[in-house]
């Protein structure tokens, strides 16, 4: 069951003023006019006007809010909230460019996402971004479990311009330099080995000599 106090950042003793005040201030914000008829503004538009529509009126008021605390109880879960996923399609990205954000939530009744507004507890949203913030923007999904009153936060950071590249061709030069500085101690090793062999046939050589000496003398 949608919360409409919530969809007014209101509590639910607000009063018929406080409602009005919250309603002015997030029309204006979401208006389709101020956000070049998106979609996703144009639902939340209309959001807005049903929970104001609801919540001004005293005896639909009265009827909403005895159904939302009773759905509020039936709530099964009372486990802690858990996002499951949230992810973008790309994190690099140049301005105007679009993006999908993809979220599951799990145990969660209230589910945000900044700076967009109340979503769904799972789904998906495109949009662009038209300004980065010291070349980032920072998207944040935040699922609240209202029984537990417990929230649990993501975040995903995106970076304006192209995503750096990894060449095959500078991975290759890499190992053959790795491979080469190997193959050049192990034929230094290789050496030092001979050199070695052949002082000690010297010296062999030379006892046998020594001993032939000894021996005819």
């Amino acid at each position: 069951m949608k919360n409409y106090f919530y969809f007014l950042g209101v509590d639910e003793h607000a009063s018929d003023e406080e409602i009005k005040k919250a309603y002015r201030k997030l029309s204006l914000k979401y208006h389709p006019d101020k956000n070049h008829n998106d979609p996703f503004f144009e639902a939340r538009f209309r959001e807005l006007q049903e929970a104001y529509e609801i919540l001004i009126d005293t005896d639909k008021r009265k009827k909403y809010s005895a159904n939302l605390q009773a759905s509020q109880k039936s709530f099964k879960s009372t486990l802690p909230p858990y996002i499951k996923t949230f992810e973008a399609n790309k994190t690099f990205v140049k301005k105007g460019e679009e993006i999908t954000l993809k979220w599951i939530t799990q145990n969660a009744d209230v589910v945000k996402i900044f700076p967009f507004g109340l979503m769904t507890p799972y789904g998906e949203k495109a949009f662009k971004i038209t300004g980065f913030k010291e070349g980032k923007f920072q998207v944040i999904l935040q699922a609240q479990n209202a029984i537990t009153k417990q929230t649990v936060v993501k975040g995903i950071t995106i970076y304006e311009g192209e995503a750096p590249e990894i060449t095959l061709e500078n991975e290759a030069t890499e190992t053959e330099k790795t491979n080469d500085h190997s193959f050049e101690k192990q034929s230094r090793g290789f050496a030092l080995d001979n050199a070695g062999v052949v002082k000690i046939l010297i010296i062999i050589v030379l006892m046998i000599l020594i001993l032939i000496s000894t021996f005819l003398k």
